[in-house]
């Protein structure tokens, strides 16, 4: 006996969500008219007879279409206490809105990005949430397909040349005003421990750096960046090489990291060889986890609010799975402010 045609292998084949199915079938206008005639041609060629159940297949709350009430996000790392803040406050927003969110992480990795997001595709989410992976050897073309097919989503950093809805942090600012404000302070001898080379916010972070230089007498160098990391182990290793020959001079006063975890992996670093932060080097991290401010030595940081961030992303998603119309692609920018503790001081 063949098995029976769903609206999941329609979906499938026309490349769109069910939702975008079920809106044809129920002859929605909110349906642009080449994907309109991309799903009738896609139930033409499967021979696909739909149900009344499929045409108007309703879920709690009332729904009108084939959602399922779930929701995927996608991050880059697992174990970044930033994007595990940002994920506790879209778990909550959609919980408050009748969604259940999964979380799965694609660990810098494009090609896992895109089977993650297959998968959560095949298991009918109702749409996700992504911290992409930009490097300039990614393949994005699975994020290309998801806009094509107009698939709900929501990214947390933008992609060059796709329209898509975008919450993200402005990472030039926030690295502009760490290193202006240690200018500010007298600094003049500055290190930038930068990113991984996967992320975009790596090279936004060096821009800032760049125009905060820019802004100021000093004159910036290539020397100015040294590569690190994303975590503890990355900047420990970098502040052990950068400051492991008590004999060099003209060494750095001050150090701007990628992130909260490099920095406190410099503050171990430094305080292994016996140098005093922030009486010898001052050190600025970025994101403001929650641990930051809880170091021997409390960290200066740039803060944007992961809460906000969640929230606006939660919000923007659920906006464009249950309107009615088409929604125009938005952009939503984090603010940054600097957050002064105990890890800086004037030279």
């Amino acid at each position: 006996m063949p098995k029976k045609v769903t609206i999941q292998d329609v979906a499938k084949h026309a490349d769109v969500s069910t939702g975008t199915v079920s809106a044809v079938l129920n002859e929605k206008p909110t349906v642009r008219s080449e994907t309109r005639e991309q799903v009738l041609e896609s139930i033409d060629e499967l021979g696909y007879a739909p149900s009344k159940s499929a045409q108007a297949l309703g879920g709690s709350r009332g729904r009108s279409d084939s959602r399922t009430g779930t929701i995927g996000a996608i991050v880059k790392e697992a174990d970044n206490p930033f994007y595990a803040e940002v994920v506790k406050e879209v778990r909550r927003y959609l919980g408050e809105h009748g969604y259940n969110l999964f979380v799965a992480t694609s660990e810098g990795d494009y090609a896992e990005e895109g089977r993650l997001i297959d998968s959560f595709r095949e298991y009918q989410m109702d749409g996700l949430i992504i911290a992409p992976v930009l490097h300039e050897d990614a393949d994005l073309s699975h994020l290309f397909r998801l806009r094509r097919a107009e698939y709900p989503f929501v990214l947390l950093e933008g992609v060059q040349g796709l329209q898509a809805n975008v919450v993200s942090i402005d990472n030039v600012d926030a690295a502009r005003q760490a290193v202006a404000y240690l200018i500010e302070l007298g600094h003049e001898n500055i290190l930038h421990f930068a990113g991984p080379s996967y992320t975009q916010h790596t090279r936004d972070r060096i821009l800032g750096v760049r125009s905060a230089f820019s802004e100021s007498s000093l004159r910036y160098t290539d020397d100015v960046i040294v590569e690190a990391g994303a975590y503890m182990e990355d900047g420990y290793q970098a502040a052990l090489e950068t400051f492991g020959d008590k004999e060099k001079t003209n060494l750095p006063t001050a150090i701007t990291c990628f992130n909260d975890l490099v920095a406190m992996g410099v503050l171990r670093g430094l305080s292994q060889l016996y140098f005093d932060v922030p009486g010898d080097v001052s050190v600025v991290g970025n994101d403001d986890i929650q641990p930051a401010d809880y170091l021997t030595i409390p960290l200066t940081t740039v803060r944007a609010s992961k809460r906000e961030m969640g929230r606006a992303a939660a919000r923007l998603l659920l906006r464009q799975i249950e309107s009615d119309e088409e929604m125009e692609p938005q952009q939503v920018q984090i603010e940054s402010e600097l957050a002064i503790r105990d890890s800086t001081r004037p030279l």
